[in-house]
């Protein structure tokens, strides 16, 4: 079976003004020819299969919205080809938007003064979905997330995580193969974020939905995706399950301790006592990430001791969002 998304080689890049400063350097900029080339994305090949939920991951700028919008239609690559669900979405940007739905960070694609249910009809007109799948999905909404007390509710009257929720429902509700999640849980609550998550699984359950999520919360990529990419400078870096990418750190563990005093001071100092380590810190705990391979838990837990007075402290495996901080800072060898 084809997959229903497929980058073979995928480039782009972009022709970007060097400016100058100043209000002169501004009107000889409206002259100007100095133009530099920028490649957002180099040379990436992936295959997805219809049902995943994947992860695509990398820090800001690194190329995943500009891999998005070649996949969605909205830019056509520089060199390589792209196909989803049979179709080349930048040559046949309708018939892709059929098949696709999308929830891009804030931008929302609900009506702000009308009426939930009323976004729902016009999304129906818009996508000429007939009366039985659409009465459907909205009976499929009801058992999952008890949608009736929102849907004659407006917009502008919900609150972020309600209209986050509505969001999503909406980019689900012409059962589209694909779903193109941007940051979705951005600024919610915990209790929402995990009735979000909830969703995003049971649809894709149920539907066998397509799903390419991208986000900075690590949470989500726990509980969602068991299959991640990771992309940075444009380049590829990882594209495989997530147990395979914490098998390149085995030997990592995270000790964490609690101390008297500012944490996030004494993160700093510890970072200068041990330079060799990522060290991070909250309210509650600071974090040190120690390879075995290089140095044993206890020696370093016997350096910290002689400068800390530790009150409490555990060992843990190390965590997603820790690899993928690896990642950023190393790659994968």
């Amino acid at each position: 079976m084809a997959p229903i998304i497929e980058l073979k080689n995928v480039t782009k890049e972009f022709k970007v003004l060097n400016r100058r400063e100043g209000l002169k350097g501004s009107l000889r900029d409206l002259f100007s020819r100095d133009y530099k080339t920028v490649r957002a994305v180099d040379n990436i090949s992936m295959s997805i299969e219809q049902g995943e939920i994947i992860g695509y991951l990398g820090p800001n700028g690194a190329g995943k919205s500009t891999t998005i919008k070649m996949m969605t239609g909205v830019l056509e690559p520089t060199s390589g080809e792209i196909t989803v669900d049979g179709t080349v979405p930048y040559y046949n940007r309708a018939k892709n938007a059929q098949k696709i739905g999308v929830v891009f960070g804030q931008r929302s694609q609900l009506w702000w003064a009308l009426p939930l249910v009323e976004s729902f009809k016009l999304l129906k007109d818009i996508y000429m979905i007939e009366d039985k799948p659409y009465k459907d999905m909205l009976a499929l909404y009801q058992s999952l997330v008890d949608i009736e007390p929102l849907l004659h509710k407006t917009v502008r009257q919900m609150s972020l995580g309600q209209r986050t929720l509505s969001d999503i429902l909406a980019a689900f509700l012409h059962d589209p193969k694909i779903v193109f999640l941007d940051e979705p849980t951005i600024g919610l609550d915990v209790s929402m974020k995990s009735k979000i998550r909830t969703l995003i699984h049971a649809l894709n359950k149920e539907k066998n939905t397509t799903v390419i999520l991208t986000t900075h919360d690590m949470g989500d990529v726990d509980a969602l995706c068991r299959r991640i990419a990771i992309i940075d400078k444009g380049k590829m870096l990882y594209d495989n399950d997530i147990e395979h990418l914490k098998g390149f750190f085995g030997s990592y563990r995270t000790l964490k301790i609690r101390t008297d005093g500012d944490h996030k001071i004494q993160a700093e100092a510890i970072r200068a006592e041990l330079p060799d380590f990522s060290v991070s810190a909250d309210d509650e705990w600071i974090s040190v990430l120690v390879d075995e391979d290089r140095q044993k838990v206890i020696d370093v837990l016997g350096q910290l001791q002689k400068s800390y007075d530790i009150r409490d402290m555990q060992l843990n495996e190390i965590s997603t969002e820790e690899v993928i901080r690896k990642i950023y800072e190393e790659g994968v060898q």
